[in-house]
């Protein structure tokens, strides 16, 4: 039997819509106080990717550089603890774990790592930072992933998705540093030139790493799911 792909190499390059992707021309670089992303396509169909468009009109804004870490947070809303129990929940949504997984080339163990770290599975969580969903879904990053209603859990797995996907694009498939920019923003992993040094995106990085291992390594979706991951105390 051939050896699994090591979890940095899984996530691959995918384009979205068309042409080819020239990896963040411009760079995103370390340091760089603009963390929003902008694109262009060109006369090719090569994907332009950049930080730091200095007024080239050809770059439209892509991805507003959000982050869904809680300190220094502002959000005037009430936050709503995750509260499903139910052991169908980690199996309710797979039909639309699978499409996404599918359309976006992306792990479908991943896709439920990510849920199962941000929300556990309850599709009318809200962070104390304001995120939203299954997959806690800043409304600005919801926006741009062209998601109507963060609560639908359709729509907020297949912006999720999305959103992983730009994320793994822009950091060439490197799995920590996709999901490191999930939770701290695109930003920070660039300015960082890597996992950005908060204990919580740390921490988050191992909890999703760790329920992608149980996922691939175990069929059973709800024993999976159920794994004692503490969080770390030695950040």
């Amino acid at each position: 039997m051939a050896a699994k792909p090591h979890p940095t190499a899984v996530l691959g390059r995918r384009v979205l819509g068309g042409g080819l992707l020239a990896m963040l021309s411009g760079a995103v670089l370390a340091g760089d106080a603009s963390a929003d992303i902008y694109q262009y396509t060109d006369p090719d169909g090569v994907v332009h990717f950049t930080n730091s468009p200095k007024g080239d009109s050809r770059y439209k804004l892509y991805v507003k550089s959000t982050s869904k870490r809680t300190k220094g947070a502002r959000f005037s809303g009430t936050a709503v603890p995750p509260s499903d129990r139910s052991p169908e929940r980690f199996t309710r949504y797979d039909k639309w774990i699978r499409q996404a997984a599918t359309l976006y080339q992306l792990p479908e163990e991943l896709i439920r790592a990510v849920i199962k770290v941000e929300s556990d599975y309850d599709p009318r969580a809200v962070s104390s930072a304001g995120a939203q969903g299954l997959m806690q879904l800043m409304p600005e990053t919801g926006t741009r992933m062209q998601v109507r209603d963060p609560f639908d859990p359709r729509e907020n797995i297949f912006g999720g998705v999305r959103y992983l996907r730009v994320l793994a694009n822009l950091f060439n498939g490197d799995f920590d540093l996709t999901v490191a920019a999930y939770n701290a923003g695109e930003g920070a992993v660039a300015r960082y030139g890597g996992i950005p040094p908060y204990a919580e995106t740390q921490d988050y990085v191992v909890r999703v790493r760790t329920y992608y291992a149980a996922f691939r390594s175990n069929r059973d979706i709800g024993t999976a799911a159920t794994i004692d991951v503490p969080y770390r105390t030695d950040l």
